[in-house]
């Protein structure tokens, strides 16, 4: 089944979700890793959609989704939590991917009566877990100054992506 895009209104912040499958159905909340969007569902949201009710959003400054001030973690759990609300989700299971595994489990632990399940692949949930290419994102949460903010624009150029994509000999075959 196709998926349709649509965008909600979050307190005046966009966000972009892909949704398919019938609700009502048992709901599933698709969270996203980084370097992507919920565009990294495009393929999963069809094989799903028969049985399950799938709404995949757009993190907040990822994809189509508004990029608030001050992004952080629990910034972006409270707005995908407040868009679950919007959207009309009100118990769902969660699958999270990388950076959706520090929202999820945000939403999780503020609304655990919310949650039916929690689905986790390459999820991140404990500091002790974070390898040395966290180094820069760790300076930046304890001391968020200009200069260690700045330190993070590497990561949103190309190349990171592409880095992400370990065994990818060609980058021209990497979907934008």
């Amino acid at each position: 089944m196709k998926h349709t895009v649509r965008t909600a209104d979050v307190d005046s912040s966009r966000v972009f979700y892909r949704e398919a499958g019938r609700r009502g159905a048992p709901a599933l909340l698709l969270l996203h890793g980084f370097p992507t969007s919920s565009h990294m569902f495009r393929d999963l949201i069809p094989q799903l959609s028969d049985c399950y009710h799938i709404v995949a959003p757009g993190l907040p400054g990822f994809g189509r989704s508004d990029i608030p001030p001050d992004v952080t973690f629990a910034k972006i759990a409270d707005v995908i939590g407040r868009f679950t609300e919007v959207v009309g989700l009100e118990r769902f299971a969660i699958y999270i991917f990388d950076y959706g595994a520090p929202t999820g489990l945000r939403m999780a632990l503020k609304h655990p009566e919310r949650i039916t399940a929690i689905i986790t692949q390459n999820g991140n949930a404990y500091e002790e877990g974070l390898s040395g290419g966290w180094n820069p994102d760790t300076r930046y949460w304890n001391n968020p100054s200009s200069a260690n903010r700045d330190a993070l624009r590497a990561f949103s150029r190309l190349r990171a992506p592409i880095g992400s994509h370990h065994g990818v000999n060609d980058p021209t075959l990497i979907f934008p």
